[in-house]
């Protein structure tokens, strides 16, 4: 079951989703692979401090934050990676690094990578390191309102 401040919010909002379990996995990768979903298609929550300000930007998770291009998109004079220590405690009821992308949940701005707009559904992180949701993508852009931006890149090699 997703945890207790997203499940709240995504029943009070009347939409339908999908929980998927799987085992205990900490990298995007051991997620997608544990979960049987491409990785392409498993959205992962990214911090970045832009000006200071904490925001969340969301991306496939078999891609980087380009910074430079982030700090272009945003008009940012500084785009920098926050640190778990930053802003574990703005996440309360979720396992570090298992942020669920819903920043309105967490007073935080949300920036969702171009790329993930194009699948109808959106799979992502349910605060743990064991279970996913899976839902309607334009449930979550409707619920999230990120911004759009095109700051993807491959991981080298």
């Amino acid at each position: 079951m997703p945890r207790k401040k997203l499940k709240e919010f995504l029943d009070h909002e009347g939409v339908p989703y999908v929980t998927v379990a799987h085992s205990p996995a900490f990298t995007a990768q051991e997620i997608a692979a544990s979960a049987h979903v491409r990785g392409r298609e498993l959205a992962k929550t990214v911090i970045v401090k832009l000006d200071g300000r904490m925001t969340m930007v969301v991306l496939p998770s078999d891609r980087l934050v380009d910074l430079e291009q982030l700090r272009a998109e945003t008009g940012a004079n500084d785009a920098e990676l926050a640190s778990e220590r930053e802003f574990r405690d703005r996440f309360p009821d979720c396992d570090v690094g298992a942020m669920p992308p819903f920043g309105n949940l967490f007073d935080m701005p949300v920036l969702v990578d171009t790329t993930l707009a194009e699948d109808e559904e959106i799979v992502f992180n349910a605060g743990s390191h064991t279970e996913l949701v899976r839902m309607a993508y334009a449930d979550f852009e409707r619920l999230a309102r990120p911004r759009r931006i095109d700051v993807a890149v491959p991981v080298p090699g």
